[in-house]
């Protein structure tokens, strides 16, 4: 869903009941475009985030930790050097927008009290942060904007604030009866269509429900219950999961247009169904920008892989043919007497085989007989070691890409910048970013440390972030009698529960299956393959990829992915 104006209104109304009179303690910039707001309130410490990415733009008290860079940014020094011990005085929205006024008191250098506003533009593309004085003078932005980028609107240092350009739309928080209908009836479009074309700052998902509420009602009654609802702050923080387990919508209003193909679920406060819905997606992106050129050097990697072993495949079922080269050399030898020098083929009869039909043999007539068979002999050496061999090769490169998989499944779950160095690290020890594979003579020690879960027993569960501390945990952290977990024939991080010598309920034993099956590739809810042995019966083969193990005696658990309960069991 778009962050859209009832959003807006919505948050503003949390955050100033929140925030008023707290002070900003910490200020970091963890994002180029993304500012993190530590606040001391009287009671707590809160986590403010403002975010004005294009394609995750929000406003929302945050439990994330966030890794912040070792210098900070222009835009971060800044505002400490205005924020840093003001107090709060104001959140609100201005008008019906996307727009948030953040008012604070502080004190300048020589201690005089001076207002500072922070304006918060959640606009899509056009989001924006924009610091400004008590008189609304700008003294920057996290995104400047010249003439060279919009003739409507500059956003530099030294100019006045003003708001977007006004659309030519109608604010629906003020709208009558008469004249919803009298637009409704000149409109040319109805239902949702209708609500978004003629109404300011009314996402999609909230003009669908109003036409979803309008069938058991006239459409002017839905449409004023859920003006209703915003104008009197009754709200009810949702978030909607798909088939998968994954947020694909989040609301300030209870949401009944989907039925029963997803799963509704109530959050305490809007802060936290926002930050639960941009929680996955926030980091894939992220991960995508931080790591582009690793995500695009591994898949090179493995699109070489896949055409390496398909050439070998080619050449496997080519060498096929060494019985049939066999049979040509024992024909010749046997009817060699029957043939001469010059003869370009022979028509001989096969007695291996029990019908005893007529074969023809090609010959090379520059060759004698003798020669003939020698040569057909050896292709059929050349070919059958050929076979031994490539099936070894076969095997290496579907180990390989095994690898690269692994890889690829861990840069997609990774957090942080501390976690993509050490995959980077790890796959330049591997020997995949230009280093040869022999070249070992460091070995990789993992900084970050393992996610751990907490089962409904007590016993601690701890799962790799990658390779390199999937073998930590395999056979250095866990000891033999532990439990050890993985999804069954696909990438995954290996998850152990620590059991010291106890044996754990079947609960536990399916809580563990399930944290295991979060933790991987695997993207369906429904019975998924989790095999699960004691550590003892795990081990690694001598030169094997980092990750890389077997195992012959474990049993098999099929369970739900279910994200929500991995979530409820992890330790922060």
């Amino acid at each position: 869903m778009a962050f859209d104006a009832a959003m807006v209104r919505a948050v503003a109304s949390e955050l100033s009941e929140a925030l008023c009179g707290s002070r900003i303690d910490k200020i970091y910039q963890p994002e180029k475009d993304e500012i993190l707001l530590f606040l001391r309130g009287r009671d707590s410490t809160m986590r403010l985030l403002i975010s004005a990415s294009a394609n995750t733009p929000r406003i929302h008290l945050s439990s994330v930790n966030k890794e912040n860079p070792a210098t900070p940014p222009q835009f971060c020094i800044m505002l400490r050097k205005h924020l840093s011990g003001g107090r709060i005085v104001s959140v609100e929205q201005l008008g019906f927008e996307r727009v948030i006024k953040i008012a604070a008191s502080s004190k300048d250098e020589m201690g005089y009290p001076i207002e500072r506003v922070l304006y918060c533009e959640i606009m899509g593309k056009y989001s924006n942060l924009i610091l400004t004085d008590g008189e609304d003078k700008i003294i920057g932005a996290i995104k400047t904007v010249d003439f060279t980028t919009s003739q409507k609107r500059q956003v530099l240092p030294g100019m006045r604030y003003e708001l977007p350009p006004a659309q030519d739309k109608t604010d629906p928080l003020t709208e009558t009866r008469e004249g919803f209908y009298e637009k409704y009836t000149d409109s040319a479009v109805s239902g949702d269509k209708f609500i978004t074309s003629r109404y300011l700052g009314l996402s999609s998902l909230t003009a669908r429900e109003i036409a979803c509420l309008a069938e058991g009602s006239s459409m002017w009654d839905a449409f004023s219950k859920v003006m209703d609802i915003i104008k009197g702050g009754n709200y009810s923080p949702t978030v909607i999961y798909n088939e998968n387990d994954m947020p694909v919508e989040f609301s300030f209003m209870d949401i009944k247009q989907y039925g029963s193909s997803a799963r509704v679920i109530q959050k305490e406060t809007l802060s936290e169904a926002i930050e639960c819905y941009f929680a996955a997606r926030d980091n894939i992106e992220h991960n995508m920008q931080r790591a582009s050129d690793l995500f695009k050097k591994i898949s090179n990697v493995k699109a070489r892989l896949n055409k390496k072993t398909l050439i070998q495949l080619e050449e496997l079922a080519s060498s096929e043919k060494k019985d049939e080269y066999k049979l040509c050399g024992d024909l010749i030898t046997g009817s060699i007497y029957m043939l001469s020098r010059g003869m370009k083929e022979a028509k001989l009869v096969n007695y291996y085989d029990e019908s005893c039909p007529e074969i023809v043999i090609k010959l090379d007539e520059r060759l004698t007989p003798a020669q003939n068979a020698q040569k057909y002999f050896k292709k059929y050496t050349k070919a059958k070691n050929a076979e031994i061999e490539l099936n070894k090769q076969i095997e290496n490169s579907k180990r390989e890409l095994e690898y690269i998989d692994t890889v690829l499944d861990h840069l997609t779950r990774a957090h942080g910048q501390s976690e993509l160095d050490e995959i980077r690290a790890e796959v330049e020890q591997s020997g995949y970013l230009g280093r040869s594979k022999g070249n070992k003579k460091t070995l990789i020690k993992t900084q970050t440390k393992p996610l751990e879960y907490r089962t409904s027993g007590g016993y601690r569960v701890l799962c790799g972030k990658n390779n390199i501390q999937n073998d930590q945990l395999t056979f250095k952290t866990a000891s033999k009698l532990d439990w050890w977990f993985h999804v069954k024939n696909m990438p995954g991080s290996h998850t152990v529960m620590i059991c010291n010598g106890e044996e754990p309920s079947e609960r536990d034993f399916t809580e563990a299956a399930v944290i295991a099956a979060v933790n991987s590739s695997v993207s369906e809810s429904k019975h998924v393959a989790v095999d699960y042995t004691q550590v003892k019966n795990v081990k690694k083969p001598g030169g094997s990829n980092p990750g890389f193990v077997v195992y012959y005696t474990n049993y098999s658990a099929y369970v739900d992915k279910d994200v929500s309960l991995a979530e409820s069991l992890k330790v922060d």
